[in-house]
């Protein structure tokens, strides 16, 4: 397009952004400007389609949380309707983005926004974790006998982890060596090493079964919810020891529409100095100031609905909880909704952080709210 501007208007236009503060380098470079992006993979709430229907959902990060566009994903039932989603994770090795339904993993191509493969798993598949050189996943089978080693790009299944504890949640290591699985029938959590798949650590028993944690970045400690309890406990991952049990203080229980406990949903800030915890029956939030290796409760900020997850942009600006709503993490207040096309307020429990600059993928956040203190 730029050969068709005669040379005269280009001194114009170099001289009115030097005029407006701006440099010819700034001007050249701005198509290339880093852009974050929200990707929401929906029904992300059970299957249920009232909350953003189905598909990819991606909103701009860098103005206000707008709606961009809805890229079209597989995940179908036997039934041919939506099925729910229950994990997502990118690798910039593929440049792929995965989402796993009960039935199936979803391969799509973060360029091209096209769908490379969907395959289904023996035992079906549930929230997945994704290797920090994007290689390899490991995919649990829906609440099932074992995790399975899957490689990145094709799909195929390389090793099996065989535990019988309902697997569920995974969480990749930052140092790539060890793998933490949670299985919905066990109080304890399992640490495996990733050259050779043998567990290295039973870390527990924790007070009730492990539901959704999180880890430091250093993978020195595990923050974990567990069934009954409005709070959390924590694990020492190199003793194996469960060392501190902290309940919510000034704020009843009660029934709660799903997962069964009072908190599902934790999340570590990525400066790991607080932990954000999801209260179901409450509809809210409560955060915990952990710098000083205690766990006061600081603030509890009120939601819009029933939290079930809690993630956190890359840089620890935002904390988003699967109801939707957008928190300013420092001010502690909501900042922006997430909403469609239509309009619909969009809830969902699987969303994550991609970063571009132009066309090039630079990083990818992740669907655990987890420390990143060693990646900086």
């Amino acid at each position: 397009m730029n050969q068709f501007i005669p040379k005269r208007q280009w001194r114009l236009i170099i001289l009115l952004a030097i005029a407006c503060h701006g440099t010819v380098h700034t001007l050249l470079a701005q198509p290339s400007a880093i852009r974050h992006y929200l990707y929401v993979a929906t029904p992300g709430v059970r299957n249920y389609l009232q909350y953003g229907g189905h598909g990819l959902l991606v909103f701009d990060m860098d103005n206000h949380f707008t709606f961009i566009k809805r890229i079209p994903t597989g995940g179908m039932d036997n039934k041919g309707q939506p099925s729910n989603v229950k994990g997502i994770a990118v690798s910039l090795y593929t440049h792929c983005i995965y989402i796993s339904t009960i039935e199936s993993l979803l391969c799509l191509d973060l360029l091209t926004e096209k769908l490379l493969w969907e395959k289904k798993y023996e035992g079906g598949c549930d929230r997945m974790s994704i290797s920090p050189d994007g290689k390899i996943i490991y995919l649990p089978s829906f609440e099932g006998d074992d995790w399975k080693v899957v490689d990145a790009k094709t799909g195929a299944v390389l090793a099996r982890v065989i535990l019988h504890s309902a697997s569920h949640n995974t969480v990749y290591g930052m140092d790539g060596k060890k793998v933490y699985l949670e299985g919905l029938k066990s109080n304890y959590l399992t640490v495996v090493n990733t050259a050779d798949q043998e567990i290295a650590l039973s870390v527990g028993p924790f007070a009730n079964h492990v539901r959704p944690f999180t880890i430091d970045s250093r993978q020195n400690r595990c923050f974990v919810n567990v069934d009954s309890l409005l709070g959390f406990e924590i694990g020492d991952l190199h003793t194996g020891k469960k060392i501190s049990h902290i309940e919510v203080k000034g704020f009843q229980t009660g029934p709660v529409k799903r997962h069964g406990c009072p908190s599902h949903g934790i999340a570590l800030s990525p400066d790991e100095q607080e932990i954000w915890l999801a209260d179901a029956f409450n509809e809210s939030i409560h955060v915990f100031d952990i710098s000083k290796n205690q766990s006061p409760q600081a603030v509890s900020i009120k939601l819009s609905d029933q939290p079930g997850w809690i993630t956190f942009s890359i840089d620890g600006r935002y904390a988003m909880p699967s109801t939707g709503d957008i928190i300013d993490a420092k001010k502690k207040k909501i900042i922006a909704i997430l909403q469609d096309e239509t309009g619909t307020h969009v809830q969902s429990e699987k969303m994550v952080e991609v970063q571009f600059a132009g066309k090039q993928l630079l990083k990818a956040g992740d669907q655990f709210g987890l420390g990143r203190v060693a990646s900086h």
